[in-house]
């Protein structure tokens, strides 16, 4: 596919080259520097305003899904990571979800489908603490928040740190 253009089904342009030049020089992340836009503005030879314009136009179309800061929890003292799993009402998933979601200690909330008879978790909120008690204490309160629509659930600890990363698109003529 020639990627100097994606279009969408209306044929005008969603991406061009200097889009694309964009998310290649940011999807590592942006520079830890006291202006990290208009040093990757420089990088590619652009304004800075250009740069932020084209970006926040890539986020409304959703191409961008979002900027924001990710933490390095190993690096904080968070060694202890659960993946807590929970059975709730399907009716009730996506206003549970949301609930679970907002949670300040909640990384990250999602649906996953159920495989009964042997896995009936539909509901999954990455929690992370400095110590196992502190995760157990913090799906507690999960659990409460849940009252009784939780039908049960289980905490699945990380045993190694693995690469997580998002599609990554590479820089140059496909």
């Amino acid at each position: 596919m020639n990627m100097q253009a994606v279009r969408n089904m209306n044929q005008s342009p969603i991406i061009d080259a200097i889009d694309r030049a964009i998310i290649a020089a940011t999807q590592q992340g942006l520079p830890l520097t006291a202006t990290p836009y208009q040093d990757v503005a420089q990088q590619l030879g652009m304004d800075v305003k250009e740069l932020l314009a084209r970006m926040q136009r890539m986020t409304e179309l959703g191409i961008i899904r979002r900027t924001g800061i990710i933490p390095n929890h190993y690096k904080l003292g968070y060694t202890a990571n659960g993946m807590s799993v929970w059975h709730v009402p399907e009716d009730k998933i996506s206003q549970l979800g949301k609930a679970v979601g907002e949670l300040a200690f909640v990384s990250h909330c999602y649906r996953r489908p159920q495989h009964q008879p042997l896995w009936s978790y539909n509901l999954f909120a990455m929690v992370h603490g400095m110590h196992r008690d502190e995760v157990y204490e913090k799906v507690e309160k999960i659990s409460q928040l849940l009252g009784t629509n939780d039908l049960g659930h289980d905490v699945l600890f990380s045993k190694q740190i693995l690469k997580k990363t998002g599609l990554r698109i590479k820089q140059g003529k496909d």
